[in-house]
């Protein structure tokens, strides 16, 4: 039997990747209102121990703006930086980076 994706809004994916974090001990930040912010800025950037990771989250079949995809590229060739496209289907890596399993970014 095939593992059924999880229908989940963007906006219950952002509070339940939050909920993680901040009981992983992450500081976690987020633009309530990103109406007046730089297009494509990830939804969340967090950090822990010496660890930043900057996250966009999508809904199952959310798609990314060309801003979004631009923002990620350009963290991802920053040394030391964590930079993830999550979806809910990730909930498990979520979990796993957040509660201290590093896994390789990508």
């Amino acid at each position: 039997m095939a593992k059924k994706t999880p229908t989940m809004t963007e906006t219950q994916f952002l509070k339940s990747v939050v909920s993680v974090a901040e009981d992983g001990g992450w500081l976690v930040y987020h633009t309530y209102d990103s109406r007046r912010s730089q297009a494509g800025f990830p939804d969340l950037v967090m950090t822990r121990a010496g660890r930043t990771i900057f996250a966009e989250l999508k809904s199952q079949k959310g798609r990314i703006k060309a801003a979004q995809q631009n923002w990620l590229d350009e963290l991802r060739k920053t040394k030391g930086l964590e930079v993830f496209l999550w979806r809910p289907s990730d909930m498990d890596e979520v979990v796993k980076n957040l509660m201290g399993h590093r896994i390789v970014a990508h």
